[in-house]
């Protein structure tokens, strides 16, 4: 119609549908959200359930809802179950199964990772590196010559004593990240754990961002003489990071200026609700005496 200015009766007979099959408009009925908000729900809860169970779930609960619709909606918020397990026993109690959501305030969504170089010596540098994704803060880089799972749950405690825990965690698929002991520690916490498709690390772009500035502005510029002299090295890094480094995507805010700002926000914002609540709770009462 707009490259051969047909109209839509000549248009819609060359192509071969209807017109009625052209102008029609899906409608959004009003308890849509609402299946959607609960069948998330429901699949995060029960991590195993396919769709079939979901649906039942869902008409236990009084929602008249056709099998087809449940299974529309499963594809669509991407529900659906990953099969291709290497290890089928294994635990993962603690495994996020929805989308992934944008990070929207403090302590939402965290992401962890490994980063490598080596010592003057040639030995191996691990170092694991933990960041906030919605105020790109770095908690702790980890440095050692082998930082095992272990190691990962204990920096994890120390950090969340300071900053509190975290809703969900992003990670890869490495040994220390599928073991056992982080599984036990999000599951007891209460924090769900995301692992990333295998070979997409773009799933995981803010610690890839992170990792990129921190070996081009720290491990590429510097000869670790040895273990000690790494680990003063990229802490000093890391606070200048943190309290020094202006942020493009934080309106040229340091992470800790930015966090600051944003605490500040939130408890402008209780203080209002309070407000509000004690106005409306006496509106309450003075229409009580005069009733």
């Amino acid at each position: 119609m707009q490259g051969f200015g047909l109209s839509a009766r000549k248009a819609c007979r060359i192509v071969g549908i209807t017109r009625t099959s052209f102008k029609y408009i899906r409608k959004i009925k009003p308890d849509e959200e609402i299946i959607r908000k609960r069948l998330r729900e429901l699949a995060q809860k029960r991590i195993k359930a396919g769709y079939p169970k979901l649906h039942t779930l869902l008409r236990r609960e009084k929602f008249l809802i056709n099998h087809k619709r449940t299974e529309r909606i499963y594809k669509e918020e991407k529900l659906s179950l990953n099969k291709k397990k290497k290890n089928k026993r294994r635990k993962v109690s603690s495994t996020l199964r929805i989308p992934v959501p944008r990070p929207e305030y403090i302590n939402h969504v965290w992401s962890m990772d490994f980063v490598f170089d080596a010592l003057v010596s040639k030995r191996r540098l691990k170092l694991m590196t933990l960041i906030d994704e919605y105020t790109r803060k770095c908690f702790t880089i980890e440095t050692d010559t082998s930082i095992p799972s272990a190691r990962v749950v204990d920096a994890l405690n120390r950090v969340t004593r300071q900053e509190g825990f975290p809703m969900i965690i992003i990670i890869d698929n490495g040994p220390e990240f599928i073991s056992n002991a982080l599984d036990l520690w999000a599951y007891k916490t209460g924090v769900k754990l995301h692992f990333i498709t295998r070979g997409q690390p773009v799933e995981n772009a803010y610690i890839e961002t992170f990792n990129g500035k921190f070996r081009n502005e720290c491990l590429n510029i510097h000869w670790f003489l040895n273990l000690d002299y790494a680990k003063i090295i990229i802490e000093q890094w890391r606070i200048d990071y943190n309290c020094q480094r202006p942020h493009s995507s934080l309106d040229d805010l340091t992470p800790e200026e930015f966090a600051e700002r944003e605490k500040q926000k939130t408890s402008q914002e209780t203080a209002l609700k309070k407000q509000g609540n004690i106005s409306q709770t006496l509106q309450l009462e003075l229409v009580q005496k005069m009733g």
